[in-house]
Order: C-alpha cells, then structure tokens, then sequence
C-alpha cells in the first residue's frame, strides 16, 4: 500500500527521461571569490547557513526515540523531495519544447516505464509514515501539495481518484506543509534545515 502511494505522487512528479540517482548526503559548501570594491580586489567567502537552535529537551526516552526516528526519516526521504524539485523544473522546461500534446502524451509513456524500473525498489524501502512525511515535504519543496501537482499534469479526474485512494491509506495527497502554525511541521523543519547545513 505505501508502495503504490508513493509510485503514484513520484510517477506524476517524475517527469523525465534523464533521471539520475542524486547525493543522498548533504554536505556544507563554501565558495571563494573575489569582487572589485574601489578599484580593490577583496575576497570572500559564502558558505551554507548555520542554524542555531536550543538544545533539544525530552520529555522521556520515548521521546527521544521518536525524534531520532524523525531525523532519520527525514535524511531518508527529503533527497527525494529535493530530486522531485529539481525534476518537475527540468520537466517542464522540456515540455514546453515538445511541438504538441501528442508528443507530451508519448513522452510520459516512456516516462512511465521508466520511473516503475528505477523507483519501485526504492519506494518499496519506504514505510507508511515515511511516505506522508515525502508528501509534507515535496509541498516544502515544490510549495505545491501532490494534489495539485497531479491535477497540472494529469487533469483534477485523476487528481480525485489519486486522491481517494491515498485516502483509503490514511494518507493525504492535499497535505500541506505549515511549519509556522504546526508544531510537527515546526519539528520537521528543523530537522530539514540541520540536515541540509549538514549540522545532523
């Protein structure tokens, strides 16, 4: 069941004929540079921001093993989301070069046969709860919900049906991402943001 949830959103996001396993780690960059200021070279250097939160206080044990379960959910499935991001831009530069509706329809066929070979062992790896926390976080990549991705690709017929059946599956295709009014979503984005300066 989480199997054919996921294939679902990932096989409506997927749009693409290059895709290409990304880094599932995430590692802190630092760029050097130089700009001219007053007919003066002065170096720079960027690097990834750095998140200072307080330190995490439990409750009980079982607490702190719900959290760490989360961090490692999400450094599983937010590669995912950001492959999903980077996917649906390349996709739809492409399809806007495609000459017309017929050659859109026989590309994604092949789309299709591609993403069940590279993806459904990846997502049969992934559980219930890992699969809604990737459509929480495909929302805070995209900032579009699997609803409404499906329903631009795919029409709002098929976006209903995709919709019931994750339904049956106590999931959500219309789930949004609200760290600011959600305190598990607040949690979420934190762990993300630790993950990507590479701080966990």
């Amino acid at each position: 069941m989480v199997l054919r949830i996921l294939y679902i959103l990932i096989l409506l996001t997927f749009w693409t004929g290059n895709m290409k396993a990304q880094n599932t780690t995430f590692i802190p960059t630092i760029k050097v540079g130089k700009v001219l200021l007053d007919n003066d070279s002065v170096q720079y250097v960027e690097m990834n921001n750095v998140y200072c939160y307080p330190p995490k206080v439990f409750k009980d044990k079982k607490e702190r093993i719900r959290y760490n379960r989360m961090v490692r959910n999400v450094k599983k499935v937010l590669p995912i989301a950001k492959e999903v991001k980077m996917i649906m831009m390349e996709t739809y530069e492409y399809l806007v070069t495609l000459p017309n509706a017929k050659a859109r329809a026989e590309h994604l066929k092949l789309v299709e046969k591609g993403v069940k070979e590279q993806y459904t062992p990846r997502m049969k790896r992934l559980t219930l709860t890992q699969g809604k926390l990737l459509i929480k976080l495909i929302y805070r990549e995209c900032n579009s919900t699997g609803f409404e991705l499906i329903n631009a690709f795919i029409g709002p017929l098929k976006a209903g049906f995709y919709q019931i059946f994750a339904w049956t599956f106590g999931a959500s295709l219309k789930k949004t991402y609200e760290p600011e009014n959600n305190a598990e979503d607040a949690e979420i984005e934190r762990i993300a943001r630790l993950v990507e300066a590479g701080q966990i």
